[in-house]
C-alpha cells in the first residue's frame, strides 16, 4: 500500500486489508482494490456512486465465475439487429455461421437477445454459447435458445457488458444491425485501432444480395479516410467476408500460426504456434521495418515476465519494439506470419 493512501486508513483497517488479501493471487493489488473502495468511501457520500460501482462489481464478478472454466476455448462475439426475423438471410447467416465455428472448436458469445443474436445462440446450441443480456426500459427478454442456461448472464450497464464481450472472446463477426450493432463495431474496432486491445479478426458479414457493409466501407473510404479522420492503415483491421464458411475461414487463419501477444516493457512479444525460419524471420524484418522502432523482429525465448505467471512457456516467441501505433500494419504482420 502506498505511504501517502496508507495514512488515510485506519490502523484496523489496513491490518483487516492485509488479513483479506492473504488468500489472493496477487496481495498488494488486491490491497490496492481494498484501499481504493475504502477512500472512496471516506471521500464522499454520494449513493448513486456507490451503486454505480458496487452493480459494476457484482456484474464483472458474476461474469468472471461464468467464464472461468472456459478461458483456454477461443470464442466468438457475434453482433447484429435484434430486430431480423427468422425468415431473413442474414439470420440463417448467423446461424449456419455460429454452427460453423462450435464445428471448428470455436464458443459464440451473443447480446442474448432476438434477431441475429438468437440465431447465433440457436446455431451453436446451449452448452456451446453464452447470452450477455443487458436490461432496457421496454426489457430485453432473453432468447429461447439461451434464456434457461447456466452461461446467460444479465447487465445493468453497457459498459461492463461490451468490457466483457471484448474479454472474453477472441474474435468479431458484425451482420447487418442499427446504432447497437455499429456502436459494438466500432467500439472494437477502436480498441483494435488504439492498442487497448489484443489483435483479433473483426469480420463484416451480410448475405451475397446485401449491400449493408458495402455500403459503410464506402463511408470509411469517402469520408473518414479521405478527409483524415482515419488512415488507410485502418482499413486493414477488419475483413469483409460474404459467406460463413469464409468468415470461419478468416478466424481460423488468424491463429494458424499466431497463437496471442503480449506487450512486456517496451518490448511486443507475439507468441506462435510454430516456429518461423529464418528466411521468413529476414522477409518480415525487410517488410515491417517500417513499424520497428528500434533493432529488428527476431525470435526470443520467453521473457521473465511471462514465466513469472507460465504464461505459454513451451511456444515460439517473436519480439519487437513495435512502434504501438500501426495496428494495422500490426494485424498485417500477423496476417504474413500465419501464411508462412
Amino acid at each position: 500500500m502506498a505511504p501517502d493512501k496508507e495514512n488515510q486508513i485506519p490502523r484496523e483497517t489496513r491490518e483487516l486489508i492485509s488479513r483479506l488479501s492473504q488468500d489472493c493471487a496477487d496481495n498488494a493489488l488486491f490491497e490496492e482494490i481494498l484501499t481504493t473502495l475504502l477512500l472512496m468511501a471516506k471521500e464522499h457520500k454520494d449513493i448513486g456512486d456507490y451503486k454505480l460501482i458496487d452493480k459494476a462489481l457484482k456484474e464483472l464478478r458474476a461474469s468472471f465465475k461464468v467464464f472461468k472454466p472456459y478461458r483456454e476455448v477461443r470464442k466468438v462475439a457475434l453482433f447484429g439487429s435484434g430486430r431480423v426475423e427468422k425468415s431473413d438471410r442474414n439470420y440463417e447467416l448467423a446461424r449456419n455461421l455460429s454452427k460453423n465455428l462450435v464445428e471448428n472448436g470455436f464458443l459464440i458469445i451473443s447480446g442474448a437477445g432476438g434477431g441475429v443474436m438468437q440465431a447465433a445462440n440457436e446455431g451453436a446450441g446451449e452448452n456451446k454459447s453464452f447470452g450477455l443480456n443487458i436490461k432496457l426500459p421496454h426489457e430485453q427478454v432473453a432468447n429461447p435458445f439461451i434464456s434457461a442456461s447456466p452461461n446467460l448472464l444479465e447487465f445493468k450497464y453497457f459498459f461492463t457488458r461490451k468490457l466483457v464481450f471484448i474479454k472474453e472472446s477472441h474474435a468479431t463477426v458484425l451482420l447487418p444491425g442499427g446504432f447497437g450493432t455499429l456502436d459494438e463495431g466500432f467500439e472494437n474496432i477502436t480498441l483494435f485501432q488504439t492498442g487497448k486491445c489484443m489483435p483479433r479478426p473483426i469480420v463484416l458479414l451480410d448475405h451475397q444480395e446485401d449491400s449493408y457493409w458495402d455500403r459503410w466501407l464506402d463511408l470509411l473510404d469517402s469520408l473518414l479516410i479521405e478527409k483524415g479522420y482515419c488512415s488507410t492503415q485502418d482499413s486493414l483491421l477488419i475483413k469483409r467476408a460474404r459467406s460463413s464458411e469464409e468468415a470461419v475461414n478468416h478466424i481460423k487463419s488468424f491463429y494458424r500460426v499466431f497463437h496471442s501477444l503480449r506487450y512486456v516493457r517496451e518490448k511486443t512479444v507475439l507468441r506462435l504456434n510454430t516456429p518461423l525460419s529464418e528466411e521468413i524471420l529476414m522477409t518480415l524484418n525487410h517488410e515491417f521495418q517500417d513499424i520497428v522502432l528500434k533493432g529488428k523482429i527476431e525470435a526470443t525465448s520467453p521473457l521473465k515476465e511471462e514465466l513469472i505467471n507460465q504464461e505459454y512457456p513451451n511456444l515460439p516467441r517473436l519480439s519487437l519494439h513495435f512502434d504501438k501505433n500501426s495496428f494495422g500494419r500490426l494485424n498485417l504482420l500477423i496476417s504474413r506470419i500465419n501464411q508462412t
